[in-house]
Order: C-alpha cells, then structure tokens, then sequence
C-alpha cells in the first residue's frame, strides 16, 4: 500500500535483526481477485457454449398393458391419420357412423 509516495508497512525485529513488511495492498489484492473472476466467468461460459446436449428422447419405460412409453419422441403419424396399430387391428374410434 502507497501513503503518496511512501510505501506504508512496518519493520519487524526479530533476534536483532531488522526486516521491513510492507502492508497487503489492497488495490492490487482487488485487481487479481477481478481478473481471477474474469477469467474463471471465461472458462465457465466456455464450457457451458460447448457442453453437449442431452439425448433427444428420454427414457424408455414399460407402457400400460405391455407397450413400450418412449418420452421425449416426437409422435409418427400414419400417412391416412390412423396409428400403424389401429391398422394392423383394424380398429376404428368409436363414433356414430351414419
């Protein structure tokens, strides 16, 4: 630490001899502490931009009555607007058919 232009400490005397300890300074402390900051935001920012991404369907699970539940997927639809098991049974929804 600088008092002007004097740097401010203390000397110490220890088994007769004389050694002079300056005081911490603090502006220089508070500069290092900073870039410290800095640097550490940099790499942190950095492994956050190159983290890869989870997995694009969740997990796969046991459905009720046997069939499997994949969560995340995207649904597949059949080219006619009926689900590939719904033909395969040929099952209808249920509705007045006139």
């Amino acid at each position: 630490m600088v008092d002007g232009n004097r740097p401010v400490g203390a000397f110490v005397v220890v088994d007769g001899e004389v050694r002079y300890r300056p005081v911490v300074d603090l502006h220089r402390l508070a500069g290092v502490a900073a870039g410290t900051v800095g640097v550490l935001a940099v790499v942190l920012g950095v492994a956050a931009a190159t983290r890869r991404p989870g997995p694009a369907v969740g997990s796969v699970r046991m459905g009720p009555g046997g069939w499997l539940s994949v969560r995340g997927a995207p649904a597949r639809r059949a080219a006619r607007g009926r689900p590939g098991w719904a033909r395969l049974l040929r099952a209808y929804p249920l509705s007045a058919r006139r």
